[in-house]
């Protein structure tokens, strides 16, 4: 594998306030890597500095490119959703397809069209007709059309049902990604991404806590449901998070393996959404 992003010390400050410090970290060409973080954590900022919509200390390369001082050469291999789809309100559906083929060298109308079939958008539509849902569908199927390097995905289903969001990723996974493709992607929907995962990364208060493929989190972290002396004893290894569930404690290990925790309790490796939690608390303890 190749790195397709490479960060090396990058920090980003708004005066007094650090929004990202001190950061480094490789992206390889070829994964899913969900950028996982509560508000304010530093992910839009990053997502900024990685666009070449802000400057930042330190080494950061995109592609090789420098993603602020050769923005333009970039943004050709590169597609980006926002949280928020802001597509102008009088124009028709047709039209803005009309213009994306006009602009884009690597948009595919045909495919849009194909993405479009599958909703109820009309082409003769304009944007102001749409439903919030609607224009994040078409906002969308624009983006998926473009044959990009690398796809930044900042909350890409925000405001669409779940039936939708099940068939947006279906879609992203079988008919868009492949070996030659990176998606960068963040959500707060945790649990819907997690199985599409290649690697993970957490970031709070601007920096990163952890940086992992998801086929090593198994080996790293154990969590343990154990009750009575059982979870006495087990409270001795060093859990870095506990909760009580249903009268047992169920506590999160790093950096042991299950053999220490053999005939104390059941075992399983942790979801993504718990291990984030547990991370970032004991982070900021």
């Amino acid at each position: 594998m190749t790195s397709l992003v490479s960060a090396e010390g990058v920090s980003k400050r708004y005066g007094s306030f650090t929004a990202v410090s001190n950061v480094s970290f490789e992206i390889e060409s070829g994964k899913i890597l969900g950028l996982i973080g509560p508000n304010g954590a530093g992910k839009t900022t990053l997502l900024k500095a990685l666009l070449g919509l802000t400057d930042c200390e330190g080494s950061l390369s995109v592609m090789g490119l420098d993603p602020f001082k050769q923005r333009k050469e970039l943004m050709r291999n590169i597609c980006f959703i926002a949280d928020v789809a802001v597509l102008p309100r009088w124009i028709k559906v047709t039209q803005l397809l009309d213009y994306v083929a006009a602009v884009h060298p690597n948009f595919s109308r045909r495919r849009a069209d194909e993405l479009l079939k599958q909703t109820k958008i009309q082409s003769s539509s304009k944007v102001k007709e749409l439903s919030k849902g609607m224009v994040t569908q078409l906002h969308l199927s624009i983006i998926m059309s473009i044959d990009a390097k690398l796809l930044v995905l900042d909350e890409p289903t925000l405001g669409l049902d779940i039936i939708f969001r099940k068939e947006f990723y279906a879609n992203l996974l079988n008919d868009y990604f492949d070996e030659e493709r990176t998606i960068l992607v963040t959500t707060h929907q945790v649990e819907e991404i997690e199985n599409l995962l290649t690697d993970v990364m957490f970031i709070d208060d601007g920096r990163i806590l952890l940086d992992s493929p998801m086929e090593s989190l198994a080996d790293t972290y154990v969590e343990l449901a154990a009750s009575g002396d059982k979870a006495e004893k087990a409270r001795g290894l060093g859990p870095i998070a506990e909760n009580q569930m249903f009268g047992k404690s169920v506590m999160l290990f790093e950096g042991l393996s299950r053999e220490h925790f053999a005939g104390l309790g059941e075992m399983r490796t942790p979801s993504v959404a718990d291990l984030f939690v547990a991370k970032v608390k004991r982070a900021r303890q």
